[in-house]
C-alpha cells in the first residue's frame, strides 16, 4: 500500500520557508509519493532538483497552459500575474525533452480559458498538441489542466490518441467527466472534496478504478483560506472511505492500485 499526492506544487514560494517540515508531515500522514508538477522552464528545473534530493518526490515536467501563450499575451498587452523569469515555449519544450527520462509524467499541461482570452486559444491548442505528442513518444502519462476548456481538451486527446491521462481538478459538467472516466482516463480529487458538492459526486459516482488523490497544494485545502499540504490527502482518503462505506485500508488499496496502474510505480 501507499498514499499518493498526484498533483502538488512543492516549488511554490509559499513552501520556501518550511518545505522540510511539510515533507515530514506528509510522511507522518503515510504519504509515500508526491508528484510535484512543473509549470515552466525554471519551475521544471527546481522540480528536478527537489526530486533529486527528496526520495518522497517524483517530478512531472510541464508547461502551464498560460505560459504556453504568455509571449503572445504580453505582446498584445494582456496582463497576467506571473512570477519569475519567462522563457520561450521552444526552450521549455527542449528542456522537457532533455530531461524526460527523469520525469514520471508530462504535466502540468493542457488548456485554459479562464486566464487566456479566446484570441490565443489556437496557439494554446498547438502547444498542447506538441506536449501530448511528446508524452506519447516517450510513453509518459499526461497530467492535464483543462479549466474552462474541458470539451476541447478531451477532443484533442482523443484526436491524438492520448490514453494515459490524469485530469487534475476537473471543473466542468458531470456528464463529461463520466465520459472521460469511461475512456479509461483518471480523475484526481483535491483535498477540498468534503466541502465540494462536485468532487463529492465524483467520489460517489465515478468508477473507483479511475480515481486518484491530489492536493494542488498550496491551493484547494480542506479548510478555506488555509495553505494546503500533501499530508491532506489523508483527509480525502478518509472521506472517500466514509462515502464508500469501506475501511480506510480498503480505500487506500484502491487508490494505490490506481496509482500503480497509471504511473507504473509501486510504493
Amino acid at each position: 500500500m501507499g498514499l499518493y499526492d498526484v498533483h502538488a506544487h512543492l516549488t511554490h514560494s509559499e513552501f520556501a520557508p518550511d518545505l522540510p517540515a511539510v515533507l515530514d508531515r506528509a510522511r507522518m500522514a503515510g504519504v509515500t509519493r508526491i508528484i510535484s508538477n512543473g509549470l515552466n522552464l525554471e519551475d521544471n528545473r527546481a522540480t528536478l532538483e527537489l526530486a533529486a534530493r527528496e526520495p518522497l518526490v517524483r517530478p512531472a515536467l510541464g508547461l502551464y497552459p498560460v505560459d504556453a501563450v504568455l509571449p503572445e499575451m504580453r505582446a498584445a498587452g494582456v496582463d497576467y500575474p506571473r512570477e519569475g523569469v519567462e522563457h520561450s515555449v521552444a526552450d521549455t519544450l527542449d528542456m522537457i525533452v532533455e530531461h524526460i527520462d527523469s520525469a514520471i509524467a508530462v504535466g502540468e499541461v493542457g488548456l485554459d480559458g479562464y486566464w487566456v482570452p479566446e484570441t490565443f486559444w489556437p496557439r494554446q491548442d498547438e502547444v498542447f498538441r506538441s506536449l501530448v505528442k511528446l508524452a506519447l513518444a516517450f510513453e509518459k502519462p499526461l497530467i492535464v489542466h483543462s479549466r474552462k476548456r474541458e470539451p476541447r481538451t478531451l477532443e484533442l486527446l482523443e484526436e491524438l490518441g492520448g490514453k494515459r491521462v490524469l485530469w487534475h481538478c476537473f471543473g466542468s459538467k458531470f456528464k463529461l467527466v463520466q465520459r472521460i472516466a469511461s475512456l479509461g482516463h483518471y480523475v484526481s480529487i483535491p483535498a477540498n472534496a468534503r466541502r465540494s458538492e462536485s468532487f463529492t459526486k465524483m467520489l460517489l459516482s465515478l468508477p473507483r478504478t479511475q480515481l486518484l488523490l491530489e492536493t494542488d497544494c498550496p491551493y484547494l485545502g480542506p479548510r478555506s483560506g488555509e495553505r494546503n499540504e500533501p499530508c491532506n490527502v489523508l483527509e480525502t482518503l478518509k472521506y472517500a472511505a466514509e462515502l464508500w462505506q469501506v475501511s480506510v485500508e480498503q480505500a487506500e488499496l484502491n487508490f494505490a492500485a490506481n496509482y500503480q496502474r497509471l504511473f507504473g510505480e509501486a510504493p
